[in-house]
């Protein structure tokens, strides 16, 4: 677990060492007794933080956008009855304002509004001089220097307890998940920034219940500090993202089967045996440079060639040959296909690149 955990929750009886940190809750708070039988189910789970929706940004008009302000009086009762904690999600100035009147304890941004900078401004002016632990969701498209760039506007007013949430990113090719998760981009955040904790929202990046255990144990499998899930007493009631959202029960189901991750080798033998596999790692990648260099000196002459015949950089035909040949290639290798599609997009581009620059010269 990111020792910053503990500073950036600071809730004495959460054992931070033992089990990730965890927030459930539903989409969206519908009613009082809808969001107080969730929660009365969610304290059996040992959850300590609630996530609930209250304003809720919808992608298009006309959609159940939250109850709002309304809502807040039914999670002050609530947290007189329990020993819960809540979370919601703030959009604007105005939002900011609401929850700190009623004591929320745990702001997050979402991604629809990390994703426009004058946004995240106006909600970090909002909290200049408040001193609350605010959650920022990766943006709707896959841009870190936007997600990063949330991170340095709350920093500017002085706001220090900040953590992340990777929800997943729009990507019209995918057709398993609602958002890919395109765990690429959380684990290069994590590299750049890594003080941050970084949880994972698996019921976003899902869109189906049944994918919410897979997704889940691959954020711990890769270090995560904690998970966001959505859980709902009823959750095929719901008001918002019902096919997403766990029942308690089963939410408590999943936590017994999640294992964590040690984050260091124990013991010299396997740090030796480990420093092995990583040198021969190294030399892998070596061979793999050399060849790549060595296609990019052909991909040279093919451009020269075109230059002499006045024949342009982009051939569809052979793009087409390559991207279907690539992946079936890899398949018979062992390898996953989707991948090898993903790398042959990036070799390709700079094929391009250089094939054109040698065209304008």
């Amino acid at each position: 677990m990111n020792p910053s955990m503990t500073n950036l929750f600071p809730f004495p009886e959460f054992n931070f060492e033992k089990a990730p940190f965890l927030i459930a809750g539903p989409c969206s708070a519908e009613t009082p007794e809808q969001l107080r039988a969730t929660v009365s189910e969610l304290v059996k789970q040992n959850i300590q933080l609630i996530r609930a929706g209250v304003w809720k940004p919808r992608t298009r008009p006309n959609g159940f956008e939250g109850i709002g302000a309304l809502a807040l009086p039914w999670i002050e009762s609530i947290k007189k009855e329990y020993p819960v904690r809540f979370a919601i999600e703030v959009a604007a100035a105005n939002h900011v304002e609401e929850a700190l009147k009623s004591g929320i304890d745990v702001l997050w941004i979402g991604a629809r509004s990390t994703v426009n900078p004058f946004t995240v401004q106006e909600i970090a002016e909002s909290l200049r001089g408040v001193d609350i632990p605010v959650l920022i969701k990766n943006p709707v498209n896959p841009d870190l220097a936007l997600w990063l760039g949330a991170f340095e506007r709350l920093e500017s007013v002085g706001l220090t307890r900040l953590g992340a949430i990777h929800r997943g990113f729009s990507n019209y090719r995918d057709t398993i998940h609602r958002n890919s998760p395109m765990w690429q981009i959380p684990i290069e955040f994590r590299t750049i920034r890594p003080e941050i904790p970084m949880i994972n929202d698996p019921s976003h990046i899902s869109g189906k219940r049944i994918l919410v255990p897979e997704i889940a144990q691959k954020a711990l499998d890769l270090n995560f500090d904690g998970l966001m899930i959505e859980s709902h007493y009823q959750p095929d009631t719901a008001w918002t993202d019902a096919a997403q959202q766990l029942t308690p029960e089963a939410l408590g189901e999943l936590i017994g089967y999640l294992k964590t991750r040690k984050i260091h080798f124990e013991g010299p033998d396997a740090l030796h045996q480990l420093e092995e596999i990583r040198q021969q790692i190294d030399e892998s990648d070596r061979e793999l440079l050399e060849a790549f260099a060595r296609r990019m000196h052909l991909v040279e002459k093919i451009g020269e060639y075109k230059k002499a015949n006045n024949v342009a950089a982009f051939q569809r035909e052979r793009w087409q040959e390559v991207f279907q040949s690539r992946p079936e290639w890899g398949r018979k290798l062992g390898l996953n296909s989707e991948a090898v599609e993903e790398i042959y997009r990036v070799i390709h581009q700079e094929s391009i690149r250089k094939q054109t620059e040698i065209l304008d010269k």
